[in-house]
């Protein structure tokens, strides 16, 4: 296998190809730190996808970013030969393409960048400089992140494979005080009716749980729908909690028809908060409970108390990680089948009952009132 000249890109101009999808972004976060730490005078920069881009402003990585938007300037063949001008500009020495797609490669060719490395998926072996291997099943620990720093390891970067238990983004506000305040003054921004219950809630010392019901994937991997309504409801009844209800645009409709089972003191900020807002608002929340999504990872990686739920997807490998990160699991022979649609019944996750759902809810708000 080719490996790369480390001492020729010490102090190169260095293309990074990002992951496509949040979950992925925080995934490869450690992959970038080691990149860092293993040409720390190379210029990187950063090409993500418009709604990733968050992630990595957040992570305050040292390099230079650009938004990649394929529905939008970049679209179609004249838009990502016009962005590749203007990368071909930036004159790059390499790119390593932590995404997989055809796509990655055929833009970095485009902008003329000599070293084109990445894994040799989707076809496009041929426009790779250095085509690495994808890992077969057993070759590395099975958690994502270990597949792209293995493209690290195989590159010649890094000798060994870290072990990573927990990743890490840095809270801007560490004053409770002061993220309460700028938690209240989003939620009014947003029209958000019962905000004062939620804000009175954290201030009188009871939990304030966020919930991410919705999931891109696709239904599979969604806890029933009214069970998120009747945990909410629960954890009101039981905990005194107050519940914010986060997700997409396109989960907006879904999360609405939650609130009026939810009890009084749950809301919705499904489609009215960019990933940034979520970033920011998130750290105020004592929990949260959520299925397998990208803010599932954002919120552990912000050490939020994460508690997250998994049917037809492989915890083994895309848990999120850290020490304050609980998973629950449904029980079914066909699991994890890693399917957009349960062409069944939904085993997996309808044997997931709320009552276990919210007994280990208890137990980590439990140890986060202990810690505090």
């Amino acid at each position: 296998m080719k490996t790369l000249n480390i001492g020729q890109l010490q102090r190169a101009r260095i293309l990074v190809r990002t992951p496509n999808w949040i979950g992925d972004a925080v995934m490869c976060l450690p992959a970038l730190v080691e990149l860092r730490r293993a040409l720390p005078e190379a210029e990187l920069i950063l090409v993500a996808r418009s709604w990733v881009l968050d992630v990595f402003q957040a992570a305050e990585l040292p390099c230079r970013m650009f938004a990649y938007d394929t529905g939008g300037q970049q679209s179609g063949l004249q838009g990502r030969w016009r962005f590749a001008r203007e990368l071909r500009e930036e004159n790059c020495s390499a790119a390593i393409l932590f995404q997989n797609a055809f796509d990655a490669a055929l833009l970095a060719t485009l902008s003329g960048i000599p070293i084109r490395a990445g894994y040799a998926r989707h076809a496009r072996r041929l426009l790779l400089t250095h085509p690495v291997a994808v890992p077969q099943n057993g070759e590395i620990p099975p958690h994502e992140t270990n597949y792209y720093l293995e493209l690290l390891r195989r590159l010649g970067l890094i000798s060994e494979l870290p072990k990573i238990e927990q990743i890490l983004l840095p809270r801007r506000e560490s004053n409770p005080a002061a993220a309460r305040e700028q938690f209240e003054e989003l939620l009014a921004r947003h029209g958000c009716g019962p905000a004062t219950k939620l804000v009175d809630s954290k201030a009188n010392g009871r939990p304030l749980v966020g919930i991410g019901a919705g999931a891109s994937f696709g239904t599979a991997k969604r806890w029933p729908a009214e069970c998120f309504a009747e945990l909410a409801l629960r954890l009101n009844r039981m905990l005194g909690a107050a519940t914010v209800f986060f997700g997409s645009k396109e989960e907006g409709p879904l999360v609405n028809s939650l609130i009026p089972k939810a009890g009084e003191a749950a809301i919705s900020l499904a489609g009215k908060t960019s990933l940034r807002e979520f970033i920011r608002l998130v750290p105020s929340c004592d929990l949260y409970v959520t299925n397998d999504t990208g803010t599932m990872h954002v919120a552990a990686a912000l050490g939020v108390p994460t508690l997250a739920i998994f049917g037809p997807t492989d915890e083994h490998g895309t848990r999120p990680l850290g020490p304050r990160v609980h998973v629950v699991t449904g029980t079914a022979p066909c699991r994890p089948c890693k399917l957009r649609h349960c062409p069944i019944d939904h085993r997996c996750m309808t044997s997931v009952s709320v009552e276990q759902v919210f007994q280990a809810a208890q137990v980590l708000l439990k140890a986060g009132s202990q810690k505090q």
